[in-house]
């Protein structure tokens, strides 16, 4: 608005200016009109002037102060007349040197005409004045004399007047828009700081950093911040009794199942259902258990974890010397639980390994809506054919080529409860297999 307001109020001053400085220009040239009009004669329809002229610019050569009176011609049409050399009945002496214009108005007896002409290429105001003298013949008859009244103004005056406005006025309406821009700017700063603390307040939290939020914020925001920090606290209190209670209900199961484990009168079937079960308990526990969805106020590095998971894994499987490199963006961030990303990692990371036969890569990518965590070896691959049986619960790792298929279906449901996406194919670096995680940020 001010960028565009304020140009317009200049637009306006200055219109409203120039018909000012017009108007005042043709009240002056009227008033000289008038003086000149008062000094004529006609005497058998003679003009009679004097030499000089009371305004003494009439009197000096190409003062920028004109006059000249022609005949009024009837026949012609309003506004117009085509001036001749015989038509020209006086000059003022300011005049002389000058030729006699082309075109010349013929305003309506008694009426003003207020216009512009040029004369030698430059620019000039122009009054002109329609009078009639009248006066007695021999025989007592009155004999018009019509005749038309010009004041020539130079305009280069007026014009340097406007130019001197506009620039002062331009100068003061640029200083005045930048001023009101930069206190618009500081005003605004100052009232939107607590929005812009609450942001990377929030940030803090969401990349776990902090757990709650902290300061004093304005009225307006006081109320949303409790809210959240109410919010935060509960689901964290909700979050750890849920934990304690799954880890009571694990520790409850397990002593009953280890009870009945120990038994040395089980069939083998039995055996075999018992481990079923407590394999189950223990993957339903670890599924439960983790953060999912609720974990938007959690943050964690991905590469700091990524290179202690790798080094770990590198000392496991130093027997086969393998390359663990890791890619990409190095400030990734996993909105999860640690727990969670150590449990998908090391899944894939290990099964890769077990896989490959010198290399497992890890490239770590910042999207604008999403991350993208892809874990590739150089091993045999998977057949496609086989891609969508080896997340099937129960499926074991040698059912398909050797390494991958151990923690799987842990990784399957973690990254459905993140509201993920899994995607396996051929690597096209290591000609391996390639997992890619994708999570939303």
């Amino acid at each position: 608005m001010v960028l565009l307001m304020l140009p317009l109020i200049g637009l306006t001053i200055i219109n409203a200016y120039e018909k000012h400085m017009r108007s005042g220009i043709k009240s002056e040239l009227t008033a000289y009109s008038y003086s000149i009009l008062a000094l004529a004669e006609v005497e058998k329809q003679q003009l009679i002037m004097p030499e000089q002229l009371l305004e003494s610019r009439f009197n000096v050569g190409q003062s920028g102060l004109y006059a000249l009176i022609v005949k009024f011609n009837n026949a012609l049409p309003k506004q117009k007349n085509r001036l001749l050399v015989s038509d020209v009945l006086w000059r003022s002496p300011s005049y002389l040197g000058f030729a006699d214009p082309k075109m010349l108005p013929n305003p309506e007896m008694g009426d003003f005409a207020f216009s512009e002409l040029k004369i030698q290429d430059e620019a000039h105001f122009l009054l002109s004045l329609s009078v009639n003298f009248s006066e007695l013949n021999d025989v007592g008859n009155n004999i018009d004399s019509p005749m038309v009244l010009h004041i020539v103004y130079q305009k280069d005056t007026f014009e340097l007047q406007m130019s001197e406005f506009k620039e002062r006025l331009w100068v003061v309406l640029v200083t005045f828009i930048v001023a009101i821009l930069l206190f618009q700017v500081v005003w605004l700063s100052w009232t939107l700081k607590p929005l812009s603390t609450l942001k990377q307040q929030i940030a803090e939290v969401e990349r776990g950093r902090a757990e709650r939020l902290t300061g004093n914020f304005p009225e307006e925001l006081q109320r949303v911040t409790e809210q959240i920090n109410r919010l935060l606290a509960t689901e964290q209190h909700q979050r750890t009794r849920y934990r304690n209670a799954l880890s009571d209900l694990a520790h409850s199961l397990k002593t009953p199942l280890a009870v009945i484990q120990s038994q040395s009168n089980l069939s083998e079937l039995t055996r075999n259902q018992l481990t079923s079960i407590n394999k189950i308990v223990e993957h339903q526990l670890k599924r439960a258990q983790s953060a999912g969805q609720s974990a938007w106020h959690m943050g964690i590095e991905i590469n700091p974890l990524a290179e202690k998971l790798m080094g770990s894994l590198q000392k496991i499987y130093r027997d086969k010397t393998l390359d663990f490199v890791l890619n990409g963006d190095i400030h990734v961030i996993f909105k999860g639980e640690e727990g969670d990303l150590l449990e998908l990692l090391g899944n894939l990371l290990d099964n890769a390994a077990k896989a490959a036969s010198s290399k497992v890569q890890l490239t770590l990518r910042e999207q604008p809506e999403h991350i993208e965590i892809i874990v590739e070896d150089d091993g045999p691959g998977i057949a496609p054919e086989k891609v969508a049986s080896i997340f099937n619960r129960g499926m074991r790792a040698d059912t398909y080529e050797s390494g991958h298929g151990v923690g799987l279906a842990i990784v399957r449901d973690l990254v459905e409860s993140y509201q993920g996406s899994i995607d396996i194919q051929d690597s096209h670096d290591l000609r391996g297999a390639s997992f890619k995680l994708r999570f939303n940020k």
